[in-house]
């Protein structure tokens, strides 16, 4: 299965990032805490290099706290300043992060006699929660937000307290994937459109991915009674346990392939991390 995802708009968006971060005191770059490694832009590191960042992972309360954890020793490791949130309950920690890194260059305005405002520049992949967090940190709905990719178009600066303006990016994905297994798991969490891929062999590769990973989740949740059966005998085992059976009671392959991808992606089938943090692999 061949993913293709770089649609034309993100050329524009990276041009227009490489040029606002020469106004940002600090980068607030967003990964989705199921996916550490696959959900960060390469791209962006030479972007944003020399300029004070943070990393936060969102989503964390649909991730293997385990493996969140050990994720999060792994970017400390390498002088990340890191956090794991739920948006909707921790996200003034966020703001706390963004006060830490500018800390230096408040102080140093402040001994010129200037009260400085902080500008923080969020930055991801599409559909990694940049605008549900400007949104909590804003105290209102400023950004429209949408369980799919490519809703921000516009980059906009938002001020979120006196001495504080946040920057909205476009999510941002890269032209070139050569690794397809890390374009199937961006695909999983709806960081690519699923109307320019096969949304039926999508589901069937991260039914097979959770077999492997944390079987027991998806006997339970789908009702598998073959629990050896792989691809689209699986995708038809998962019809059989739901009852999407259409006439003469052939599954309904779908409306289950459809259900499934929702399902993982609102957390339905458990806490699940797609990736092993490198210490795990060593």
């Amino acid at each position: 299965m061949s993913i293709n995802w770089y649609p034309g708009h993100m050329a524009k968006a990276k041009r227009q990032l490489t040029e606002q971060i020469k106004t940002a005191d600090v980068v607030v770059e967003l990964c989705d805490a199921r996916l550490p490694h696959s959900s960060r832009n390469p791209d962006l590191k030479p972007i944003i290099r020399g300029k004070n960042h943070v990393l936060v992972m969102l989503k964390y309360d649909l991730a293997d706290e385990a493996q969140t954890a050990r994720w999060l020793r792994h970017f400390r490791a390498q002088g990340v300043n890191a956090a794991a949130i739920d948006v909707y309950r921790q996200y003034k920690q966020v703001l706390r992060m963004i006060q830490a890194e500018a800390q230096e260059r408040v102080q140093r305005a402040q001994e010129r006699g200037i009260r400085k405002t902080v500008r923080a520049m969020v930055v991801g992949v599409p559909n990694v929660g940049k605008s549900t967090l400007i949104n909590r940190l804003y105290g209102s709905a400023i950004r429209e937000v949408s369980d799919r990719p490519g809703v921000t178009r516009a980059n906009q600066w938002v001020r979120v307290s006196p001495y504080l303006e946040i920057l909205d990016t476009p999510g941002l994905l890269w032209p070139r994937l050569d690794d397809q297994q890390a374009a199937l798991r961006l695909s999983y969490i709806a960081a690519v459109k699923d109307d320019v891929q096969d949304v039926f062999a999508l589901s069937i590769h991260l039914l097979d991915d959770l077999m492997t990973m944390k079987p027991e989740a998806v006997i339970e949740r789908f009702r598998v009674k073959n629990a050896s059966a792989r691809g689209q005998a699986l995708l038809d085992e998962v019809c059989l346990g739901r009852g999407f059976l259409m006439k003469g009671n052939q599954p309904d392959e779908e409306r289950g392939a459809r259900v499934v991808l929702d399902e993982f992606r609102a957390g339905k089938l458990g806490r699940i991390t797609l990736e092993s943090a490198p210490e795990d692999a060593q």
